[in-house]
């Protein structure tokens, strides 16, 4: 037995590894010597989909058995991607696109595995604000990395360097646009940073708004919005704009009217100490969106729909192979959605879609059913926090950028946990639940 106090590992346990070392070690640097190229947060998520494989052969593990929707979601896209996969490597395939789709499929698996991992291995509220709190606090370490980049030009990535490890590329972390500096922080470019920010931005301001709900210390949660929402800032995304203003409509609609007025007073409050300690970083956010009829960037983007739309046509339903369509050896199409359609077709787009907003309905699910103040805002945030990879999806090739994909992830594994805390809650306060599903068959059953 353990002894008082002492939390044995679990499923939260190794959430938590993984994001914290997906977050803060470079996402460029690969293990030395394999043949595909993994990263260290790779290499967790593929035991994570392990220990949830094995794990489901017990009874004594504390994994969550039954159904939910977040687990038939992640089902039917893992099912899209095997029909996808098998679709492609039936015919022939150039040695190149084949290794390519074979390295992707050993990811896709790994994302799979560690959101299914997150949704029945992450058990009870405590667990939970675990793996998110820690979330929040690796998104503010990385935001003082970005403004280190931003601010004086100093790259702090190059002492996070491991043995073992070697960059697949040498590119830099900051980059230079319209005459202003745009940063990464850790990851492979400032949109992956920038989007990142936008879904981890809520989470912090959920656990500072919780904290202050129970007269509990806020301060370090404000502490952690301020320096996620400056690495947002530094990193000059448009992106990582339209994402965070997806997340704060979801949010401002759920909100109380004191709450919203509040996060309106806050927000101009921080753009105004920004306008004056930052000098030049408003204006070129405004440049972004006023310049958009002459932006190359905005031209790149749209003048390659005849290209999509024939390669399209050849392979309608499962597409041609995930990651086989490639530069530069292809066209780059700087939307998921249409490399989506190009590489996994209708079926595949479709599911990925579907998988994120299954998670959304098993948030707001979970909001439903819980009379818990913090779990009912807990289940409102994690909604709007993957509004953003879903609007994001449209402005760049988001499963390019294994950061933000696996950020990604694990909310939606995060969306399952709580929907299946809220349902064993309701269970045990009101009894058998019934859901949309289940209104004329059978109750749903207590989740052991």
């Amino acid at each position: 037995m353990p002894k008082k106090g002492f939390v044995r590992a679990d499923g939260a346990t190794l959430a938590v590894v993984f994001s914290t070392v997906l977050l803060v070690v470079p996402a460029r640097l690969v293990f030395v010597g394999l043949p595909l190229s993994i990263t260290p947060a790779n290499l967790i998520s593929l035991i994570a989909a392990a220990c949830w494989f094995f794990a489901h052969f017990t009874l004594v593990l504390r994994m969550a058995k039954g159904r939910t929707p977040v687990r038939t979601g992640l089902f039917v896209y893992g099912s899209a991607m095997v029909a996808t996969y098998g679709f492609a490597t039936y015919r022939y395939l150039p040695p190149d696109e084949l290794g390519l789709a074979d390295h992707a499929f050993i990811l896709i698996i790994a994302n799979l595995g560690l959101a299914l991992l997150v949704c029945d291995g992450v058990r009870g509220a405590d667990r939970l604000d675990f793996l998110l709190k820690c979330m929040v606090v690796a998104g503010a370490f990385i935001s003082v990395i970005g403004a280190f980049q931003y601010l004086f030009n100093i790259d702090l990535t190059r002492f996070l360097e491991l043995p073992g490890l070697r960059y697949t590329s040498e590119e830099a972390f900051v980059i230079e646009r319209s005459g202003g500096r745009r940063v990464g922080a850790t990851m492979g470019h400032p949109i992956e940073f920038g989007v990142a920010c936008s879904m981890l931005l809520p989470i912090a301001v959920h656990y500072g708004n919780k904290a202050r709900m129970r007269a509990e210390p806020s301060l370090r949660w404000w502490a952690c919005a301020v320096l996620i929402g400056l690495g947002l800032m530094f990193s000059v995304s448009r992106s990582a704009v339209l994402g965070l203003g997806c997340v704060a409509v979801v949010l401002l609609i759920g909100w109380p009217a004191r709450r919203r007025l509040i996060a309106l007073g806050v927000t101009l409050g921080f753009l105004v100490v920004i306008r004056f300690a930052v000098p030049g970083l408003l204006g070129t956010f405004i440049g972004l969106f006023s310049n958009l009829g002459n932006d190359d960037s905005i031209r790149y983007r749209t003048h390659d729909y005849d290209v999509a739309a024939a390669e399209i046509a050849k392979h309608p339903w499962l597409g041609r192979g995930v990651a086989t369509w490639y530069a530069p050896k292809h066209q780059v199409f700087d939307n998921q959605y249409i490399l989506n359609l190009v590489e996994t077709g209708f079926i595949g787009t479709a599911a990925f879609v579907a998988m994120f907003v299954v998670a959304i309905y098993a948030a707001l699910r979970a909001r439903h059913l819980s009379t818990d103040p913090g779990t009912r805002d807990l289940g409102l945030t994690l909604a709007a926090c993957l509004t953003a990879p879903l609007i994001g999806s449209a402005t760049f090739d988001l499963l390019a950028f294994a950061t933000v994909t696996g950020l990604g992830f694990l909310i939606i594994g995060a969306c399952g946990a709580l929907h299946r805390n809220a349902l064993a809650e309701a269970v045990s306060v009101q009894g058998p639940v019934q859901g949309p599903s289940q209104a004329s068959g059978p109750t749903v059953p207590v989740i052991r």
